[in-house]
């Protein structure tokens, strides 16, 4: 049924494809033929006013305009632009022709050179001599070129129109994934409130019985972050608060829940214990995730063997957490997209971890996540930058 219904939404896209290339080739095909047929028409015309001139009966060259007959044409075509010159190419009338360009030589002879690539020149001969004729050089009127132009003004519309239905359909339908994902997660934090309460009751079981209360205490430890994800999922979708905190000390906790739980050839390195504490607004929760997703990261790219260090460093301004692990590495075409949602190198997962880092990072805390260096075969680093804050409270 999927595979069907994938088959008609790409049968649609098809369709409305061609439908549209369809209606843009009839479109310009169509405004191209009036195009056309307008300047044949303007051609005909102009010719027929040639004719006109030949046919005034003037002793002498004066002023065409001044003929009545000839400047009623001229005023029922007065969008055509034109010169008429003596054979010598000085002009003897014009219309629609500014007067800088017929007082300056060389923009005249480029109008005239234009004009003459655009149509024609027609010739006018005098009936009393043959040593003597006029000029008439014209280009297209305004509403020729309109036409000319408007197939192209059509296309950017068109193209305008459906970049802005794309967008809408994108918004629309991120917004529907987004609405699922939220409902999916506290669903999720729902169905696991039951299993891990039964869980606490089993722990406290446990230390009355005769059993390794070291092995207990691992096991509190567990369900105590399997808590922490149920509230993650369930902050999913609402509002977010931040809160001032110590940077180095969240950041440890996770370090520290890992370090016990790495495979024996990983070492795990982290700074942030022995310099000065760091502050900056977060959300606990939702950043320890981040700091966790790039961990587990980390440790699938070592495949059982290397190093991750987690360095933390600041200035007045801006706090650096950087993790970096020794693993297989990522090419530098992917470095973006490593944080786009699906985008994943492994054969399971959903490629939804740094995606979501992304998301707690730069929306929610106002921060930037990145990959700052990395080689295949020489590893990775990825870092977070906050913006940092200080105690207010303090003297």
């Amino acid at each position: 049924m999927g595979r069907v219904r994938k088959i008609l939404t790409f049968r649609n896209r098809v369709l409305v494809l061609v439908l549209g290339t369809t209606f843009v080739v009839l479109s310009l095909f169509y405004t191209n033929s009036m195009a056309n047929r307008l300047r044949e028409k303007e051609q005909h015309d102009v010719e027929l006013w040639a004719r006109a001139m030949e046919r005034v009966n003037r002793d002498s060259m004066d002023d065409y305009m001044g003929d009545p007959l000839i400047a009623n044409i001229v005023n029922n075509r007065n969008n055509i632009p034109f010169l008429i010159t003596d054979e010598n190419l000085r002009v003897v009338s014009s219309h629609l022709i500014p007067e800088r360009v017929i007082g300056n030589p060389d923009r005249l002879r480029r109008l005239i050179d234009s004009f003459s690539a655009e149509n024609t020149p027609i010739i006018v001969r005098f009936w009393w001599t043959n040593d003597h004729y006029h000029i008439i050089f014209y280009g297209k009127s305004t509403l020729l070129k309109s036409l000319y132009y408007f197939p192209f003004i059509q296309i950017f519309v068109i193209i305008i129109f459906v970049v802005m239905l794309f967008i809408a359909f994108r918004s629309t339908k991120q917004d529907e994934q987004n609405r699922v994902w939220i409902g999916l997660a506290k669903e999720t934090a729902h169905q696991l409130g039951t299993p891990t309460s039964s869980l606490l009751g089993w722990i406290e079981y446990l230390r009355s019985q005769n059993v390794d209360q070291s092995a207990v205490d691992e096991m509190s430890k567990d369900l105590a972050h399997l808590m922490k994800i149920v509230d993650r999922f369930s902050k999913i979708g609402s509002e977010t608060t931040l809160a001032p905190a110590n940077v180095n000390e969240v950041v440890g906790e996770s370090v520290m829940y890992f370090r016990k739980r790495i495979p024996r050839n990983v070492t795990l390195d982290y700074n942030g214990l022995a310099i000065a504490p760091v502050q900056a607004n977060l959300n606990t929760a939702l950043f320890e995730w981040v700091v966790e997703n790039m961990l587990k990261n980390s440790l699938d790219a070592l495949q059982g063997h290397g190093s991750i260090d987690v360095h933390i460093d600041s200035d007045d301004k801006r706090v650096w957490i950087d993790v970096k692990d020794t693993g297989k590495g990522i090419p530098k075409a992917n470095w973006k997209k490593i944080f786009e949602p699906g985008f994943t190198t492994k054969t399971r997962g959903w490629g939804l971890g740094l995606s979501l880092s992304r998301r707690i990072i730069e929306e929610y805390h106002g921060g930037k996540i990145a990959v700052v260096e990395s080689e295949p075969g020489h590893g990775t680093t990825i870092r977070i930058t906050l913006k940092r804050s200080y105690d207010t409270n303090a003297s």
